[in-house]
């Protein structure tokens, strides 16, 4: 009999999300409009407690390209990205014909470096190109180093769209994440620490920003009688059956946000006898991560030459999820033509690193055969 898989990170109902949809249909709010994608908006405005405005849309894709939208970024401008991270951070960059340059991590939060972001936007500008946004990632939940961007950012005075897709529940010096940039988007894709089923938001600092996206998200419907428009808008607004499951979400997560965190512990635990194997964990006690995802570092040269793909296989092996780190923007076919700056921190991290099961919803017995792989693994190792 075929063991059942253990995913990387599954989607995890809380119990109530059936009643905010039923309510829905019951009500024929089956539209991009409606109490639960504004009580969604709400309750995720309370969660963040920082006088925020949160706009419910379709994707943290789409997040991010009103970002851009927004910030005023055009064909021509050069927007500052992250490179190790996924594509859709970047993707929106050249929806607006604009330019990716992309930056290494550091080592401690796997984000955005602010030496290298730093020597990026002075060298930038003495090519005569000013970066107009740099979009900055809290990586599988951890969050980038806040005071150090930022101070670069206003430093140049450069706005920053905080990536939040990964790391709602996650804080730094006890603020969420997502509160920071001059705009913020978070994601509620399936595989995120909540889900809408398919879903983002955008968190803005004011209501006209936040009123200005959704205007954008809704094809820029001019207040008339008739359908007109006076700019390019898209389809970009939340559901509200989405919204409903959204809000039942939301009543479980600082739940789901321990219980990943709990993943992480447990790997720490597991790893920490096995040199030559590190757990992505917090630098220090200014941060909180989410940890939506656990992820290792190895080291081949400790470990037999065995590497993370050698893991990666054998975990497959027994029907176990695991995933290399992102593959850094900069190697990636689509971008590799557009300007990078830094070291090989990202690189290193792409050979090396593995996400391993970290979803809210893993059981014990999950766990049991977690460790029966690993230790078929690594026992012959040590």
């Amino acid at each position: 009999m075929t063991n059942s898989k253990i995913w990387l990170s599954s989607p995890h109902m809380g119990g109530t999300e059936q009643k905010y949809v039923q309510e829905a249909f019951d009500t024929n709010w089956v539209a991009p409009l409606g109490p639960n994608v504004t009580g969604l908006e709400q309750d995720l405005e309370n969660y963040l407690n920082q006088n925020v405005f949160v706009g419910a849309l379709s994707s943290g894709t789409a997040a991010i390209h009103l970002a851009l939208v927004l910030l005023g970024v055009q064909a021509g401008d050069e927007v500052i990205c992250q490179s190790m991270t996924f594509s859709a951070s970047a993707n929106p960059i050249l929806y607006q014909g604009a330019t990716p340059v992309f930056i290494d991590s550091e080592k401690d939060t796997w984000n955005l470096s602010p030496i290298a972001l730093e020597e990026a936007i002075i060298d930038r500008m003495a090519k005569g190109k000013k970066p107009k946004a740099i979009i900055a990632v809290h990586l599988y939940g951890m969050p980038f180093n806040v005071e150090a961007i930022m101070a670069v950012a206003n430093k140049y005075e450069i706005p920053v769209i905080e990536d939040s897709a990964e790391a709602l529940g996650s804080s730094y010096k006890n603020q969420k994440s997502g509160t920071f940039g001059a705009i913020g988007i978070l994601s509620f894709n399936g595989n995120k620490i909540i889900t809408t089923s398919g879903g983002g938001a955008i968190v803005a600092k004011t209501k006209e920003i936040k009123d200005k996206a959704v205007f954008f998200a809704t094809q820029s419907r001019d207040n008339a009688p008739h359908y007109q428009h006076s700019e390019v808008g898209y389809n970009y607004r939340m559901s509200n059956i989405c919204a409903g499951i959204g809000r039942g979400q939301m009543e479980v997560l600082d739940k789901h946000v321990a219980l990943r965190r709990e993943m992480n512990q447990f790997y720490s635990d597991y790893f920490l006898a096995i040199d030559g194997v590190t757990v992505f964990s917090e630098p220090n006690a200014d941060y909180y991560s989410n940890h939506w995802l656990s992820a290792i570092v190895m080291q081949p040269k400790k470990l037999k030459g065995k590497t993370r793909e050698d893991l990666r296989l054998a975990l497959e092996q027994e029907n176990i999820e695991s995933r290399p780190l992102w593959k850094p923007m900069h190697l990636q076919p689509v971008f590799q033509q557009y300007p990078y700056y830094g070291n090989q921190v990202a690189e290193q991290l792409f050979e090396d690193g593995l996400c391993l099961p970290s979803g809210s919803n893993t059981t014990a017995a999950d766990k049991e055969r977690i460790t029966s792989a690993l230790d078929r693994f690594f026992k012959p190792l040590i």
